[in-house]
């Protein structure tokens, strides 16, 4: 067990393994769960007065949310794949996924509002992206974007970092509400390794060290980021998958790189 209290093992193998709540998380606003489901399985929910992502990690389910029924939902078979599929649902609404083959499926929650309504999010609705130079190249999937403009408060994206690279790097940090410079953002990392018996490592601290955990992640693991800085690094012959969940007071990503690390942007 991780001595970390940012640091969360899966509860098992199959049903609900992980369940992060503002309340359990201490903080206010981000919420993650992770199903693994076999066929013909069901995982089910009210999202109440929070608003809801769907992401198939893995496999195919059958999802009905907001009164619609989007059938078979999922395409590939684990997260090194190709990007995902996904499902927003709004606040005040009910959600159900039946497995239709083994599936992984994460439930990304935040505060909700406004009048959206329940919509799939196939793969291709955001444009991939390849960030970093040299072992910094990591690989970017948008699910939901703060520029899609159809969320209260929820951020979600996923990304692979090849073995040997670093992500999230340099460090940077979104824990000041002072825009336009800084955005206030609570965020949890879900870990998936390839092959899966790799590690890799997150090292989450702040400017004056009254925060400084460092993390070695495993196949499966969540890693929260209450404030401070929160670098990854993947170690060689294993790529590193994480799902990222991201909200606060606004809708916007605007992150503060660490002052002294800041000249790698232009190295």
């Amino acid at each position: 067990m991780s001595k970390s209290p940012l640091h969360l093992r899966p509860s098992g193998t199959a049903g609900k393994v992980h369940s992060v709540t503002p309340q359990s998380a201490g903080w206010t606003y981000v919420g993650f769960d992770m199903y693994r489901l076999s066929p013909g399985e069901k995982a089910s929910g009210e999202t109440n007065d929070r608003e809801v992502c769907l992401v198939w990690v893995s496999g195919k389910g059958g999802a009905q949310a907001g009164g619609k029924d989007f059938g078979l939902i999922g395409e590939r078979m684990n997260p090194f794949e190709g990007p995902p599929h996904a499902l927003y649902i709004p606040a005040g609404s009910s959600w159900s996924v039946t497995a239709e083959t083994d599936l992984e499926l994460a439930v990304c929650s935040a505060p909700g509002g406004g009048a959206h309504e329940a919509r799939a999010i196939p793969p291709g609705t955001h444009p991939a992206l390849t960030r970093g130079k040299g072992t910094n190249v990591r690989y970017v999937n948008n699910i939901m974007p703060e520029d899609d403009g159809a969320a209260h408060s929820l951020l979600v994206v996923e990304v692979i970092t090849p073995g040997g690279h670093t992500s999230s790097y340099p460090p940077h940090k979104h824990d000041q509400d002072n825009l336009p410079n800084e955005s206030f953002l609570e965020e949890t990392y879900y870990h998936r390794l390839n092959p899966p018996q790799g590690f890799g490592f997150q090292r989450v601290y702040t400017d004056d060290r009254s925060l400084d955990e460092v993390m070695a992640v495993e196949d499966g693991d969540v890693t929260m980021v209450p404030k401070g800085y929160h670098p990854c690094a993947a170690c060689h012959g294993y790529d590193l998958y994480y799902l990222n969940v991201m909200a606060g007071p606004k809708r916007v990503w605007k992150f503060h790189n660490a002052p002294e690390h800041e000249w790698l942007m232009k190295a």
